[in-house]
């Protein structure tokens, strides 16, 4: 199987959850392998109910995910229009009919399931190379050594991480020395965030204004139950978004965060100086993600709890969007600080005091920062330096 063109199916979660973020991660998986010349298709089948953010409840209806992933490709890959296949409920096809879906399938070299987010389809080619990318860590090793009974299909879910011939890990430390992520029987192999640059090039040649606010986008959500490993319980964003809740009283410079999910404190932040919008609204669409983005200083971001005390080397895929629009990043430290080269554009911190201090060290030559950021996005995230490394090692 040589690596000059290929047929290469991509997954993920786009159609489950319609917005701006969601489509941006999983998306410029397809558009980069395409971008270098493979055969490229886009995949989705959870089997799951999709969620309708402006509605902001499950539906059975599959028309607005459907027009998302219409409108997406037409507004950013013409050339994969005809290329995606969204099974609704496991029962019925959108885009590519199911019959030519197995026809591609069963030809394809390379099966990538981001996020395992698809069940496998049962008409791959035997030769087909399928491959687990692990987007979570910390969570995935722990729900994989423990099966815990909260999270939904835990066994299902687990044998078909086993099913898969790779495994990669956006976990990029999960073999240093300070990792405490489980490895368990899988033979990791690290990746990061693919970004195709030329879809953010023109954001990072519009300079940001000084007045405006160093933001970030989260969801609030805590874990289902216990997410515990060794005795010790490990938490989700929140809890590390406690610890930079007074910031904006320590910093001279406006602070926005545009958050989603349940339980978010939001008169607290906003009593705090958090300027507060509704995350899902405010970046719903891929257009009004890059909106967000480009209208913002840079980015302000702790990590989830897990990724940092485990130390996983985790890097955001949100981080790296801003990076591409040559916006500086001021995020908390999960140990790729060991990786990535931090300093310029990308600044690491492990306490809100740290994180004030980059702020102010970024705001003293903000231009500087401002074309480092871009340039480090072109050194480390773009996609095809990430997906030909990527294809290397699985190959």
């Amino acid at each position: 199987m040589g690596t000059s063109r290929l047929r290469i199916i991509v997954t993920g979660l786009v159609g489950l959850y319609p917005v701006g973020g969601v489509a941006w991660d999983y998306l410029q998986y397809a558009i980069g392998f395409a971008r270098m010349g493979h055969d490229v298709y886009y995949h989705e089948d959870t089997w799951s109910w999709p969620y309708h953010p402006l509605q902001k409840t499950y539906t059975e209806d599959p028309g607005y995910s459907v027009k998302y992933l219409e409108d997406f490709f037409k507004n950013y890959a013409p050339d994969l229009c005809s290329r995606w296949h969204y099974r609704h409920l496991h029962a019925t096809s959108y885009g590519m009919d199911k019959a030519a879906f197995d026809a591609v399938a069963g030809t394809a070299d390379i099966f990538l399931n981001v996020s395992g987010a698809c069940i496998i389809p049962d008409t791959l080619s035997p030769r087909c190379t399928r491959i687990f990318l692990d987007t979570d860590p910390g969570y995935n090793q722990i729900m994989l050594s423990e099966r815990l009974e909260w999270s939904e299909n835990v066994e299902r879910w687990c044998a078909g991480v086993a099913e898969h011939d790779q495994h990669f890990t956006y976990a990029e430390n999960i073999y240093g020395a300070d990792c405490t992520a489980p490895r368990l029987d899988f033979k990791w192999k690290t990746t990061r965030m693919p970004i195709v640059m030329d879809l953010w090039e023109p954001l990072a040649r519009r300079v940001s204004h000084e007045t405006s606010p160093w933001s970030t986008i989260m969801t609030w959500n805590a874990f289902k139950g216990k997410l515990i490993y060794k005795g010790v319980e490990y938490a989700s964003k929140g809890a590390e978004f406690e610890k930079l809740i007074d910031l904006p009283r320590q910093v001279g410079v406006p602070l926005k965060v545009a958050v989603g999910g349940v339980n978010a404190p939001l008169e607290r932040l906003a009593a705090a100086g958090w300027q507060v919008v509704d995350g899902p609204e405010a970046t719903v669409t891929p257009a009004k993600y890059q909106d967000f983005i480009l209208g913002s200083r840079g980015e302000i971001s702790p990590a989830k709890h897990v990724y940092v005390a485990m130390r996983t080397g985790w890097f955001s895929c949100r981080s790296a969007c801003y990076l591409a629009a040559g916006r500086p990043v001021v995020v908390q430290d999960t140990g790729f600080s060991s990786l990535i080269p931090c300093g310029k554009g990308i600044l690491a911190f492990n306490s809100a005091e740290e994180a004030a201090d980059a702020l102010r060290k970024v705001e003293n030559d903000y231009a500087f920062h401002a074309k480092a950021a871009f340039a480090a996005a072109r050194e480390y995230f773009d996609s095809s330096r990430v997906l030909g490394k990527m294809i290397e090692d699985a190959l």
